[in-house]
């Protein structure tokens, strides 16, 4: 059997892995950490809704076959010419590689952004911006400067209005335990474009506005960020933002591993791949997740989602036993089940299966999500044990 590798345990990785898994072949799988963590549900841990390490799964409780290895290192490089993956402890040789490490944050040139502004990358850094938020406000009590009580959230879509419900929900129980009136608090969503939430219906829109409007946020749609300093937002105007905590959540690209290694990419650093996920510069490397760049029957891309991403990674792991035996290889065709968004942990928006959802029945639909992937990735036995974890019905 020919020898693959796996780089990034991310929601394409994993889903690969477990494939692979299930139908005991050999592999190995390389991330820098020996958990999988749950990105979408990452402004749950940030917003305060639960312990950060609730949206951790060890990645051995998922791959339980003897067949699959875990290499915990940092993945460094790919050498095309010698089929290699470069780690941080030594180079792994493959005979096919699927590359699903991800995204970073994409700040669009904005002068000062990336130097000073949290952003939502990864679990740790989820777990530092609830404690950020937690440490400036023990420090209002402290020497009362009211900038320490103002959030400023960059970016509207899905992250920026998920991360602002969450919130909404946790700073009133915050500014209670430490006796500090809720009206003090100044939390708002700063969006360019002029309206939010793209990726969900328009008529939904102002649903999510009232509801959070009712709860004392702020959502401020075709305001530009020209510049961040230290504690301060710049705006197009000349309006400043002085806020003791930044969070922007506006863009992302692929990791720049692969257009360091030579991969034809696009603008967001996503490499090119065919109909079967195979790179267009090597057949035997197949990319998946947010870090390919693959278009439907009329060219467009397809959207860097965890569904996607998920159905990749099978196919990925699907295509190379086809290909090891001979037998033709699937092309991508996704199942598109809609797009839900959290307003909290009792409201919800969006639609599913195309039909619109919102209030209870969208937070209930959410939740339902989150055992659907559970289920898919480790069946009853993981969605058993880790749904009462990460769901709250």
């Amino acid at each position: 059997m020919s020898k693959i590798v796996i780089v990034g345990a991310g929601y394409a990785g994993m889903m690969a892995a477990a494939h692979l898994d299930r139908e005991g072949i050999p592999f190995t799988i390389v991330n820098n950490h020996d958990y999988h963590y749950l990105t979408i549900l990452l402004h749950e841990a940030a917003g305060g809704r639960d312990d950060g390490e609730k949206y951790a799964i060890p990645i051995k409780e998922v791959l339980r076959k003897d067949t699959s290895e875990l290499v915990v290192a940092e993945v460094t490089g790919i050498d095309k010419a010698n089929r290699v993956v470069k780690t941080s402890t030594g180079d792994i040789s493959y005979d096919y590689l699927i590359y699903s490490l991800g995204w970073v944050s994409e700040y669009f040139g904005i002068k000062g952004l990336k130097e000073y502004s949290l952003s939502i990358t990864n679990l740790d850094s989820a777990i530092e911006i609830r404690k950020h938020i937690d440490n400036q406000f023990q420090l209002y009590t402290q020497d009362g400067d009211e900038r320490h009580l103002r959030i400023a959230l960059g970016g509207a879509g899905l992250t920026g209005i998920e991360l602002m419900g969450e919130l909404l929900d946790y700073l009133p129980k915050l500014c209670k335990s430490l006796n500090i009136p809720w009206e003090k608090v100044d939390l708002q969503c700063i969006e360019a474009m002029p309206t939010i939430l793209p990726m969900v219906a328009e008529h939904l829109r102002p649903f999510v506005v009232e509801t959070y409007t009712k709860k004392g946020g702020k959502l401020r749609t075709g305001t530009k960020i020209n510049e961040v300093t230290e504690g301060v937002i710049h705006l197009d105007g000349g309006e400043t933002v002085e806020a003791g905590t930044i969070i922007w959540t506006g863009g992302v690209r692929a990791n720049p591993l692969l257009s360091e290694s030579g991969f034809t990419v696009d603008r967001r650093g996503r490499a090119k791949v065919n109909e079967f996920m195979q790179s267009v510069d090597d057949e035997v490397i197949f990319i998946a997740g947010d870090s390919a760049w693959a278009e439907d029957a009329n060219g467009r891309p397809y959207p860097p989602t965890a569904q996607n991403a998920e159905q990749m990674g099978a196919l990925a792991a699907k295509n190379i036993m086809l290909r090891e035996r001979r037998r033709p290889m699937e092309p991508f065709h996704p199942r598109d089940w809609g797009t839900l968004c959290s307003l909290g942990a009792e409201v919800g928006v969006g639609s599913f299966m195309g039909v619109p959802i919102k209030g209870v029945m969208g937070a209930l639909a959410k939740e339902g999500s989150k055992a659907k992937y559970l289920w898919e990735l480790g069946g009853m036995r993981l969605a058993g044990n880790r749904s009462k974890y990460v769901m709250k019905l």
